[in-house]
């Protein structure tokens, strides 16, 4: 491994202090010293003479469980300065546990890349540690932390059911948990928004939860609703402070928004909720990713949730019903109602029908000749699509994105621009979250200081997850560093045309490897499977 000198850097620990001017020294993967002046041997210099110098960005919300499988030179997110990604989201550990049902589950996400074949042929474990053991023979091109996902060990024991557990299925569900913990997940997540984590009740949840508290580590949830659709945006944060009190863990809120315009203006008061409860005692923060649009599955975003007990095959059996057909027309309606507008609803990818990307569904619809509710089942019926959402108040959104207890996180996965992994219409999250940060929070609105918007990427969820020695810039430390013009950094990538990389961004070293070099991908997948709090 070559001895890097990074000479002449604007510094920014990843603390939130004022920038400092010095040379950084890395050797083994490692930061080994820090000068003003003082030199080291190195086999490489990087001149970052009007640059500044961070730690490495750690996204704790995405969605990458897949990508590195299917491709390990995913870019995406490195590109971005990320150099560490928290994967198992919203209640969806995709790879792991496999049982039946989950396999199911995970060969429909691979069939969203026509990735299914070759993946599908080497699954040959069962269990997270097994999971995990193929992450690392296949290699990524940053650090991967894990978590197991609710509603992917809830299918495992139970399916799709909508109905509480036995006590025998509680119990195999909390041993699935605590497995895959102690087999080196980080945490727990669940996504009570969606089928069928919505079909648990609190208790259920808690009781899972405990394993998190046992192990100290990271409970993340996707809260049963963020605006309207169900208990409303407050009960249901109160729900998720509930379980962290009484579970005894760390919660962290998951993109954290005041979705759709019942709830728009709220920010303010769901910020007092969660500084008083962090008063009270309780360890609890959140993320965001600074879009007022989501994307999420159809079926997700619009189809009510009595309709998708039994999985894909009953709701498919609903639909063939035309008494419940009726019921259930209305029922997405409903949700129309409720601010998931026809016009913002985009289709994002759609494997069956590619030529409907791009279109929103009143689009769609008009040229179907029916109606939006009736063209959704449509699309439905040949496959799962996943849909970009107008939902935000962009007011809302720089409320959070300048309070100082919400990190910066992305929702999105690690894609390319190029091979499998470019297809379709993903937000464009997944290509520039943490340059649209810069480029708008901090450059243009000015909302917070550099060094406080790179604080809320690198060691505030470093923090968040007990991470020891990753975060920041200091001796001892990992050698996770983004190099960037500030000036220059501009996000991209545009919901119309989203595989596009950022620019500005000029260096990103993983563990003491250069992946980036002035802002070329240098074909390294130098990324570790982070286990346990000093990896």
């Amino acid at each position: 491994m070559d001895k890097i000198e990074i000479k002449n850097a604007t510094i920014i620990d990843g603390l939130g202090g004022d920038p400092y001017l010095g040379n950084i020294y890395l050797n083994d993967g490692k930061i080994i010293a820090i000068t003003n002046g003082e030199s080291f041997d190195a086999d490489i210099s990087i001149d970052a003479t009007g640059k500044v110098v961070t730690p490495g960005f750690i996204d704790l919300h995405t969605h990458s469980d897949l990508s590195f499988l299917i491709d390990s030179t995913a870019q995406s997110k490195v590109r971005q300065g990320v150099t560490m990604e928290l994967i198992g989201n919203c209640g969806m550990s995709d790879a792991a546990p496999v049982r039946d049902h989950t396999k199911e589950l995970l060969m429909m996400k691979l069939s969203r890349y026509g990735a299914t074949g070759d993946i599908a042929d080497n699954i040959g474990w069962a269990d997270y540690a097994g999971y995990i053991n193929a992450s690392k023979k296949r290699g990524a091109t940053l650090n991967i932390a894990f978590q197991v996902g609710h509603a992917t060990i809830r299918s495992a024991v139970m399916g799709q059911e909508d109905r509480p557990p036995t006590a025998d299925e509680l119990t195999e569900m909390k041993r699935l948990a605590g497995e895959s913990m102690d087999a080196g997940a980080l945490g727990f997540s669940t996504g009570l928004y969606y089928a069928p984590g919505f079909y648990a009740r609190t208790d259920e949840v808690i009781a899972i939860a405990e394993e998190v508290g046992k192990r100290n580590k990271l409970y993340s949830t996707h809260q049963r609703d963020e605006g309207t659709s169900s208990v409303g945006l407050f009960v249901s944060l109160n729900e998720a402070i509930e379980i962290g009190r009484r579970a005894e863990c760390k919660v962290q809120i998951s993109h954290v928004k005041c979705d759709t315009f019942s709830v728009w203006g709220k920010a303010d008061k769901y910020l007092d909720l969660l500084e008083s409860t962090v008063t009270e005692g309780l360890n609890i923060r959140g993320d965001q990713y600074p879009y007022p649009r989501s994307q999420s599955s159809i079926i997700g975003a619009i189809f009510p949730r009595w309709s998708l007990s039994g999985g894909r095959e009953g709701t498919l059996k609903i639909m063939a019903d035309e008494d419940l057909r009726g019921d259930l027309i209305d029922g997405i309606n409903e949700n129309i109602a409720k601010g998931r507008t026809p016009e913002g609803l985009m289709i994002g990818r759609y494997s069956y029908d590619e030529s409907l990307e791009g279109k929103n569904i009143a689009e769609i619809a008009d040229s179907m000749g029916t109606t939006p509710a009736e063209a959704i089942l449509r699309i439905y019926q040949e496959g799962e699509a996943w849909v970009v959402i107008q939902s935000m108040d962009e007011k809302d959104v720089d409320t959070f994105a300048k309070h100082p207890m919400i990190a910066v996180a992305s929702d999105g996965s690690s894609l390319s621009a190029e091979g499998v992994l470019s297809v379709g219409k993903p937000h464009p999250r997944s290509y520039g979250t943490n340059p649209t940060y810069i480029e708008h929070f901090v450059n243009k609105k000015k909302l917070v200081t550099l060094q406080e918007g790179i604080r809320k990427m690198t060691s505030l969820p470093a923090e968040r997850l007990g991470l020891t020695n990753r975060g920041r810039l200091a001796p001892g430390y990992a050698a996770d560093i983004v190099i960037m013009e500030t000036e220059n950094v501009k996000a991209n990538a545009t919901f119309t045309d989203p595989h596009q990389y950022p620019s500005g961004i000029t260096h990103v070293i993983v563990n003491g490897e250069i992946v980036i070099n002035d802002e070329k991908f240098t074909g390294k997948t130098p990324g570790e499977m982070i286990t346990d709090f000093n990896s």
